[in-house]
């Protein structure tokens, strides 16, 4: 681990995320003075021993606006080298980058080029536009339109959604019957939904970096068990050029400035990856950490306005895991307490599929706080097993966004109407 000569003061935009929670490790590893905002005084990144300072701010999901204004007088009140966007708070950061031009170092592109890959729908017009592969795709606004373009399998999706919020899986009449329901019920058809052919294969992720418009920094991971919700348990580094090239070919397209992340389908019956959705941020940048690219500081570097070189390619074969996204996803597949205290004893002993692997998002031996989360999770999981599900869906807070709040960040009338009120900073230590 190389250690920066200047330790920067660096205020995260929200400690919910399993993204926020290992870049804060990360960053306290090399020595960066950390602070965190967040709606909720119980997130996850409060469990850390390198958070020198917690904020409890408006979420941005209820109240846009005033979160905004309270980061904007954070940076006033305070000062921090980097302002470091680990989940949606980037939208609205992109949307009103002249209001934060000079406070701290930020490292987004435009507003137009980060809305352009924040959607599911845009970033599907986007991949056809730069002819780059992702599985046969409609795109729908209503009932009628759905079931006209529904083939058996598919997937259907929002726009928006993250954390694997708003998909479904379409096998047969069953599952479309009750997924018609679920997106009429929740008003998704407000906006775009994208019809999928499901593509049978192995999911991958990767991570970059741009600078300009100019890739500097590259890694992706396969899925080598799956938790709850579809996330990541274990992952493995792997070696993926031609991903890397599609990135390559959007982030020059829009003049990417910051971190972009993607999903990536391995069909098994083709050489071809597909690519299946975007975030435009880091998505849990450990497992590049662990095999060698640190594509935190990078971010750090080019939000201070530097131009790094190219970073080396990442180690493949390193595997790491998430204990607690492991446990859940055990008691979500039905679980019994055997089960769970069965996959507890081979994540301790390092057995079966966690030979070798390191824990990311909870790291004892790096934060003995971390084990709090970690216990807690063990023991309502061991309590009741049938609560992992419900656990789960607490990882959508007011730190996301949704239909409504992406309207009113859009809208014309956002930035002009923000009150010169600014409120007061609410800081726990």
């Amino acid at each position: 681990m190389v250690v920066p000569a200047k330790k920067l003061r660096v205020l995260v935009s929200e400690g919910s995320s399993t993204s926020a929670r290992e870049a804060i490790t990360i960053l306290g590893l090399a020595g960066h003075h950390v602070e965190v905002c967040d709606p909720s005084r119980w997130c996850l990144s409060r469990t850390s021993r390198f958070l020198r300072r917690f904020h409890h701010c408006p979420g941005l999901r209820t109240h846009p606006a005033g979160f905004l204004r309270f980061i904007e007088r954070l940076l006033t009140m305070q000062p921090f080298d980097v302002l470091l966007p680990t989940h949606e708070q980037g939208f609205v950061f992109a949307r009103a980058a002249e209001r934060l031009a000079g406070r701290a170092g930020l490292a987004l592109p435009d507003f137009e080029a980060y809305r352009a890959v924040h959607g599911k729908a845009g970033f599907s017009r986007l991949l056809d536009a730069l002819d780059l592969p992702q599985p046969p795709t409609r795109i729908v606004r209503s009932i009628d339109e759905l079931r006209a373009a529904i083939r058996f399998p598919s997937v259907v999706k929002t726009s928006v959604g993250t954390a694997s919020r708003g998909i479904w899986f379409v096998r047969d009449d069953s599952d479309l019957n009750l997924a018609l329901y679920d997106l009429e019920s929740s008003g998704s058809f407000a906006g775009e939904v994208l019809v999928q052919d499901l593509i049978t294969g192995a999911t991958e992720k990767a991570q970059s970096v741009f600078c300009r418009g100019k890739l500097v920094g590259f890694h992706a991971y396969r899925q080598v068990a799956a938790g709850v919700g579809g996330g990541e348990a274990i992952k493995e580094s792997v070696g993926r050029p031609a991903v890397r090239s599609y990135l390559e070919t959007i982030g020059a397209h829009l003049n990417w400035h910051g971190a972009l992340s993607v999903d990536v389908m391995m069909p098994i019956d083709s050489a071809t990856p597909l690519l299946i959705d975007c975030n435009p941020r880091l998505v849990e940048p450990m497992n590049a950490y662990r095999s060698g690219v640190d594509l935190v500081d990078l971010l750090l570097r080019v939000s201070l306005g530097e131009v790094p070189g190219m970073l080396p390619e990442s180690r493949a074969g390193i595997r790491t895991h998430l204990a607690m996204q492991a446990l859940l996803g055990s008691g979500a597949r039905d679980g019994t307490r055997r089960d769970i205290l069965r996959e507890c004893w081979r994540i301790y002993a390092g057995t079966g599929a966690y030979a070798g692997s390191s824990e990311e998002l909870t790291p004892v031996r790096l934060d003995w706080i971390s084990a709090v989360p970690l216990a807690m999770t063990a023991a309502i999981l061991l309590a009741s097993p049938q609560f992992a599900a419900s656990l789960a869906r607490g990882g959508f807070g007011a730190h996301l966004l949704d239909i409504e709040s992406i309207g009113k960040i859009e809208s014309a009338d956002f930035l002009r109407d923000l009150s010169p009120r600014r409120p007061g900073v609410s800081q726990d230590p």
